[in-house]
């Protein structure tokens, strides 16, 4: 599988899934999460070097909970890139049953429940945040003024951008690829780790 033929854009809502395959099944799935409108929210890159701002280091805490908040996951490489999530998970068996050989079945440990758990995290997380810029006073009522100084704040216009979503940040589907073996792996994981170095010619480049 080359890295190459994978392009989300290519696909409709109907062809991204595959029919009839178990999610809960243990395996490894290659996910791409784009915010709406591939706004550029999470920071920025210049000269192949990806910096987040404290929006991008919600949205990569929270990523790093879901192994917290699900015993039947392992991450693998992932990235926060300015406008849109790479990574790679993984689904285990139930550590807590020995006998269980076929790995979790119930629907909320499906990768569709993993995405949703960390958008709502996200979303909330990236809620509380502002709210308690805005009761800081640091930016004013209704169009924002000016940026926090801390040197990882999100713009004003970043700020904005999210109001303006009405918090409504991910873009309702997502994009997701099985991984079927090692040379498989091994190419998505070079993609997402060389990501930021080819951000401007990135499909999702905004």
């Amino acid at each position: 599988m080359s890295i190459n033929k994978y392009n989300p854009d290519s696909h409709n809502r109907k062809s991204i899934r595959l029919s009839g395959y178990n999610y809960a099944q243990e395996g490894l799935y290659f996910i791409t999460l784009c915010v709406q409108d591939r706004e550029n929210i999470f920071g920025s890159i210049s000269n192949g070097i990806l910096t987040l701002n404290t929006i991008g280091k919600i949205a990569q805490k929270e990523w790093l909970n879901t192994i917290e908040v699900r015993d039947n996951v392992e991450l693998h490489e992932f990235i926060i890139m300015p406008n849109h999530i790479h990574g790679i998970v993984e689904i285990t068996k139930d550590k807590s049953k020995t006998e269980d050989n076929i790995g979790f079945k119930s629907p909320t440990q499906t990768i569709g429940a993993i995405v949703r758990g960390y958008k709502i995290a996200t979303i909330k997380q990236i809620k509380e945040y502002i709210a308690h810029i805005d009761s800081k006073s640091e930016y004013s009522k209704g169009e924002l003024q000016f940026a926090p100084t801390a040197p990882t704040a999100p713009t004003a216009q970043t700020i904005n951008t999210i109001k303006i979503l009405d918090y409504k940040i991910w873009q309702r589907n997502y994009y997701e690829h099985i991984i079927k073996d090692e040379p498989a792996y091994q190419n998505i994981s070079n993609y997402i780790l060389t990501n930021p170095e080819k951000w401007y010619d990135d499909k999702f480049h905004k």
